[in-house]
This record gives structure tokens, C-alpha cells and sequence, in this order.
């Protein structure tokens, strides 16, 4: 008798109030995603950021000596962080110009 195959896919049931299906179904059709690719990258992602935030962070002793002295000397100034901060926003700056 053959071997049925191991299915790798897990089913995942939620019951949610219509206005929440429909929140979700409009940001899929604006993404182009059907509603399961949608909900699955979104849960996805959130899981990797709240594993990313409680994940230990592991060095050698001499990494983290070097870590902290990168962290405890003066602040290097970043060019391009300085001319970031000096340009105006685009809420302050005229988008057409009326000659």
C-alpha cells in the first residue's frame, strides 16, 4: 500500500468580526495578495520582530570589549546624517512653484 505523503502545511482558524476581515481583505487587494498570503506574512512578521527583541546576542569577550569602546568613546559626526537633519521637510518646502 503507498505512503500517503507528510503534509508540511498546518491549517490556522480565527474567527473575526466582519469590519476586521474587511480591513484586511482591502489592504491584501492593495497588495495584490490573496487574504491567506496576507494574514500569513503579517503574522510572520510580527513573530520575527518579537523573537528579534528577546533574542540574546552573543560575542566573543573581545567583540564586546571593542563594543563598548565603540559605545563609550565621543560621537563621530555622520555627513550625511547632518545634511539629513539640515534639509527641510517636504511639509515645509513649496512642491510647485508659482513663477
Amino acid at each position: 500500500m503507498p505512503r500517503l505523503a507528510e503534509r508540511k502545511d498546518h491549517p490556522l482558524s480565527m474567527r473575526l468580526p466582519d469590519a476586521d476581515i474587511a480591513i484586511i481583505d482591502r489592504a491584501a487587494m492593495l497588495r495584490g495578495r490573496s487574504r491567506t498570503d496576507f494574514v500569513r506574512d503579517a503574522a510572520v512578521r510580527a513573530a520575527e520582530d518579537v523573537l528579534m527583541e528577546t533574542l540574546p546576542v552573543r560575542m566573543s569577550a573581545a567583540s564586546f570589549d571593542a563594543f563598548m569602546e565603540a559605545l563609550s568613546g565621543p560621537p563621530v559626526p555622520v555627513p550625511e546624517m547632518i545634511e539629513l537633519i539640515r534639509r527641510p521637510a517636504p511639509w515645509e518646502t513649496s512642491a510647485t512653484s508659482e513663477d
